[in-house]
């Protein structure tokens, strides 16, 4: 089951409504400048005021809150506000740089479609929710591959579900924390083993998909696209290798292997046999991960899915992570 941050939003959201609460949901439609959350990010307001999920990361939260308990907020219909306009309104707020936010208030309702838009992102359906902003009426559709967020001052279309995907293989110790870290930060993760002794035990992590297909064969299905990250996790080099020989012929953001630094450079020598030219080669994290100086299963975990953060946000991983600022990193997936 996802457990993404808009998912825990939404849930919050619906459960006050069902409650029986005036409840308002928050959307960053647009930001100007250096801005804490970027276009996308959820906040759900409760009519005493409890809050779920952030729209600057604390700088304007408690106007909103103020402004919810004072009975001002989106009382009628959907209402954009925006916060940094002026130079006052930025320093007023803590907005860093003079950066400014525009945000959608949507009244929720039985218009809203908001059972029906979590129950299908909890399968882990991609789905587009266009709201009328002018009637307050939402429909749902399925989204397909490049949907972003759009708003043109009528309709606000928003994405929901796993715009991520993440192929692991090996169905170890170490994957299962991997899994269950992916999940949290929104990926689709499928955990590929044709080894019928590591696959006991899987069907209990709900959300991650056990596939029994040989690694090569199964990113050649899957079709890696720039939103894909691979991390072949065996210690196997007849799975391993397979599988990291088709993922660098793809546009996967991320492709990892474990091993040390002496296995992973005998690795790259064996890839060369596979006809992969050295760009492709040099594609590939191996050690995988963030020198975070992690030995259990879980600290090596974390040490991958921050360097697949970091690749997909654009960091640079050749200097000390304190020097990094995550506001001025470019994107590189989204």
């Amino acid at each position: 089951m996802t457990q993404g941050v808009d998912v825990e939003v939404l849930r919050s959201a619906l459960a006050w409504q069902r409650a029986g609460r005036r409840v308002v949901l928050a959307t960053v439609v647009r930001t100007w400048g250096s801005s804490p959350r970027p276009p996308g990010s959820l906040m759900a307001l409760r009519d005493d005021g409890q809050v779920a999920g952030s729209v600057s990361g604390g700088c304007i939260e408690d106007d909103l809150i103020s402004r919810m308990r004072a009975g001002e907020l989106a009382s009628g219909m959907p209402a954009v506000t925006r916060y940094g306009v002026s130079a006052d309104e930025a320093q007023r707020f803590g907005l860093p740089c003079g950066g400014s936010v525009e945000i959608v208030l949507e009244p929720l309702s039985e218009a809203s479609a908001l059972p029906e838009l979590l129950a299908a992102v909890e399968q882990h359906a991609l789905v587009r929710r266009r709201l009328d902003l002018g009637s307050g009426r939402v429909t749902l559709e399925p989204a397909r591959e490049g949907d972003t967020l759009r708003c043109d001052g009528t309709t606000l279309a928003t994405v929901h579900g796993p715009r991520l995907r993440l192929i692991v293989i090996g169905a170890g110790q170490l994957s299962r924390y991997l899994a269950q870290m992916a999940l949290l930060l929104d990926y689709a993760v499928t955990v590929c083993d044709p080894r019928e002794e590591y696959r006991e035990g899987w069907d209990a992590l709900p959300g991650v998909l056990l596939s029994r297909t040989m690694p090569d064969d199964l990113v050649v299905e899957m079709r890696p696209d720039a939103h894909t990250a691979v991390v072949a996790l065996t210690h196997d080099p007849k799975l391993d290798d397979l599988a990291l020989m088709e993922a660098l012929k793809t546009p996967a953001f991320y492709v990892g292997a474990l091993g040390s630094r002496r296995n992973n450079d005998a690795r790259r020598r064996r890839l060369l046999d596979f006809e992969l030219d050295e760009a492709q080669i040099a594609r590939l994290h191996g050690p995988v991960g963030l020198n975070l100086g992690g030995r259990t299963p879980p600290e090596i975990a974390l040490a991958i899915v921050a360097e697949m953060t970091a690749v997909r946000r654009g960091a640079a991983l050749d200097g000390p992570l304190a020097d990094w600022q995550g506001g001025r990193a470019r994107s590189a997936v989204g």
